[in-house]
């Protein structure tokens, strides 16, 4: 097992030829996000920015009878993604995280730009995990690698395209990626199936894990490695929640107190449709009705309250579908249970007051939530 955990000068293995990033280089590739150590800091674990020795690191723990649990990121690492690393601790020896945001799941009007990127502290926050994990001692695996390549080398040969009809080798899952989130973001899918093979052939992990947040993303890339026959078996981590419930997501840092605050209306939403479905009820019509009430309400509310107090937003969907084709039902077979799931975008604040909290961006960067339940099987 290779460990940055001693000297610098001791941490080059002979059999492999190991690609670091330097704090400056990763200043400069995270949009010059500050970093805030010297160049001489250590890590425990090793930061590829390439994709041959990551390979060579790779190869060697085959050898040496290792597993790789792999966690696909793209870095401003909250709680969720934690909570991954640790699954992927607790059933691997060595896990490998990568940190890289994609710019073909971007479309051409969304906001790779302003999408946070905070290596200071998700560097901070792995290598506290880390030290969990040591803690813990030979009963969980360790973070080993850490994977934050370019553009440049996850898109070699064509600079990556968020068009829809862009040239380029991509990953295409249809039907499923092009309904819900796929509906309104066309490319979405296929830049994260891309971006996952992608990851996949490069790690070539014994597991991979993703958030139930994202539940559509799960499914996607299930089909691919069942589709494409990639050696890497799936595992799904429960949602992460605040304390009040909503989802945990990177972009609730635009939120800011208010949009945060009223952007609960989707858990509530879906919550209130998970109570008629525990109640008895199976219609769509009833399933949904019940989640329309929600987001209708209190949208009411807010559009009677002044601009410097309201926060305004639109529901894209709500959806109750099949848990394994997405295929939206009309009624819920007791047997197979279903998946609700929605998403509403918080419109820009119209005023603010002075001293409030809006957020990164003050409050000017529309927010997307999405979220989803599912709906157990009944006996």
């Amino acid at each position: 097992m290779f460990r940055w955990a001693r000297a610098f000068s001791n941490c080059v293995q002979a059999h492999i030829s190991l690609t670091t990033i330097s704090i400056a280089a990763a200043s400069s590739f995270f949009n010059n996000a500050s970093m805030a150590s010297p160049s001489l800091r250590q890590y425990s674990f090793q930061v590829f920015r390439d994709v041959p020795p990551l390979r060579q690191m790779r190869r060697q723990l085959v050898l040496d009878k290792k597993t790789v649990g792999f966690v696909p990121t793209m870095g401003a690492l909250h709680e969720g993604h934690l909570s991954l690393i640790r699954q992927a601790a607790a059933e691997n020896t060595d896990v490998f995280v990568s940190i890289f945001v994609n710019p073909t799941q971007f479309g051409v009007n969304e906001d790779l730009s302003s999408y946070p990127r905070t290596w200071d502290s998700d560097v901070a926050k792995l290598e506290q995990l880390n030290d969990e994990f040591a803690r813990l001692g030979n009963a969980t695996g360790r973070i080993t690698a850490i994977l934050a390549p370019t553009s440049k080398v996850m898109y070699p040969t064509l600079p990556p395209s968020s068009e829809v009809d862009g040239d380029g080798s991509f990953v295409t899952i249809t039907p499923i990626s092009k309904r819900l989130e796929g509906a309104s973001r066309p490319v979405f899918f296929r830049g994260v199936a891309t971006v996952c093979m992608k990851l996949f052939n490069i790690v070539q992990a014994d597991r991979a894990y993703f958030g139930q947040k994202d539940v559509q993303q799960t499914v996607v890339i299930k089909r691919m490695v069942q589709d494409f026959h990639v050696d890497t078996e799936i595992k799904i981590g429960d949602t992460v929640r605040e304390h009040d419930g909503l989802a945990m997501s990177s972009r609730n840092v635009y939120l800011g107190d208010r949009r945060r605050t009223v952007g609960l209306v989707l858990y509530k939403a879906l919550k209130s449709a998970e109570n008629a479905y525990n109640s008895g009820k199976l219609a769509r019509s009833d399933i949904l009705g019940a989640a329309n009430s929600v987001t209708s309400q209190v949208l009411s509310e807010q559009q009677a309250l002044s601009p410097s107090e309201r926060v305004l937003y639109e529901v894209d969907y709500i959806s109750l579908a099949d848990p394994d084709t997405l295929d939206e039902v009309e009624s819920i077979d007791p047997a197979k249970g279903a998946i609700i799931s929605g998403a509403v975008k918080m419109t820009p604040l119209e005023e603010t007051k002075p001293g409030e909290d809006c957020g990164l961006g003050d409050g000017q960067v529309a927010v997307r939530l999405i979220d989803n339940l599912i709906f157990k099987p009944r006996a």
